[in-house]
């Protein structure tokens, strides 16, 4: 496939027939290390390389890319071999950079995700082009601010984009350089059914031996591609270097990854599906009839602190609920995180409930 016919199908889900694999160091250093490591990644297989130009970093003294000298080297690796190539566009003057050499596919980083001034620079200096466009997640946890950008380069005439899941800043995560909060990413398909979604595995993970089990988990999840940074020479790269694989080591990885089938083939099975999942539905209408008497209890609970003169928030009542259930969850082999956060939620709405009742006269 060559030259445009590419570029239709990375963003066309009808037509990918497995994961769609980008792959490439994190930043493109020098002429010798990018060109000897898209060769070998091109030797795996990989069609599409990314590479860091610009490199918007949180604090200055950081590496921040080698600049626009950067782009004939890319230029000329892709006259002697057959790639495209995606790179990470921050401004007007990237865009019209990138554009001069040549580039296949921007994507618009995390840290241009979460300002909406910055993305609708971008989105204005990409009217009239056809170039695909990647939007990763901002770096907190704000749906909106994803969909925003979203929408922003949708208005400015881009018809191919495709959005990259890298996680969420989360300062908790002892695990994770970037927090997965799957459900994010989840929720945003649920609005845009239609948009590849490119799972990062290498920028959640932060090490190298974690970014198999991040990949995997992706494509359990029905992802649509994978985006995973790799370098000749990883511990010598100039940044990310705990996060980047060899290309050797990228092409073992991608051998050893599981591709789930989408749907059901076997009626049998899909029938037997179905009946789980009337039983499912039966369950949580169960569980939302539990939480509307709950809620009624709640409601009882302000009338009376009302007609005595009572604080809404009782610290020790809630402190013991917070301790308790967990408990409670654990013995009915239920995860005692998820019961917690459940509890944090069903607590802010009995207090919104409550002081709605203070504040009627």
């Amino acid at each position: 496939m060559k030259n445009r016919d590419l570029l239709e199908v990375i963003f066309d889900k009808k037509k990918q027939t497995g994961p769609l694999i980008i792959a490439g160091p994190c930043s493109v250093e020098t002429p010798d290390q990018f060109l000897n490591t898209v060769s070998q990644l091109v030797d795996q297989g990989i069609g599409i390389i990314r590479g860091g130009i610009w490199k918007p970093r949180t604090r200055p003294g950081s590496f921040e890319g080698v600049g626009s000298i950067a782009l004939p080297w890319v230029q000329e690796a892709k006259q002697q071999m057959d790639f495209k190539f995606a790179t990470e566009v921050a401004s007007s003057s990237h865009v019209e950079e990138a554009l001069k050499y040549g580039v296949d596919i921007f994507w618009i980083g995390a840290r241009s995700t979460v300002n909406p001034f910055t993305v609708q620079e971008i989105a204005e200096s990409l009217k009239g082009t056809d170039i695909p466009v990647m939007i990763k997640n901002p770096v907190n946890a704000d749906l909106s601010l994803w969909i925003g950008a979203l929408e922003r380069i949708q208005k400015a005439g881009i018809k191919d984009i495709a959005l990259i899941h890298r996680g969420f800043s989360n300062f908790r995560d002892k695990v994770h350089r970037n927090s997965p909060l799957w459900q994010i990413p989840i929720e945003i398909q649920t609005h845009f059914p239609e948009l590849m979604m490119i799972n990062d595995p290498s920028h959640i993970s932060g090490k190298r031996e974690l970014v198999s089990i991040i990949a995997q988990k992706a494509l359990d999840l029905n992802f649509d591609g994978l985006m995973i940074e790799s370098h000749r020479s990883p511990d010598t790269a100039w940044s990310d270097a705990e996060q980047q694989l060899t290309p050797q080591a990228l092409g073992h990885l991608l051998q050893k990854l599981k591709t789930r089938k989408v749907r059901f083939e076997d009626n049998e099975t899909l029938h037997q599906l179905e009946e789980i999942r009337m039983q499912i539905d039966q369950a949580d209408h169960d569980l939302l009839e539990s939480l509307h008497r709950r809620m009624e209890l709640v409601e009882k609970i302000g009338q009376y602190k009302k007609l005595n003169n009572v604080a809404v928030l009782q610290m020790e009542r809630w402190q013991a609920i917070f301790k308790s259930r967990p408990e409670w969850g654990k013995e009915l082999n239920l995860n005692p995180e998820l019961i917690r956060e459940l509890f944090s939620l069903l607590h802010q709405e009995s207090i919104r409930k409550q002081t709605e009742i203070m504040d009627k006269e």
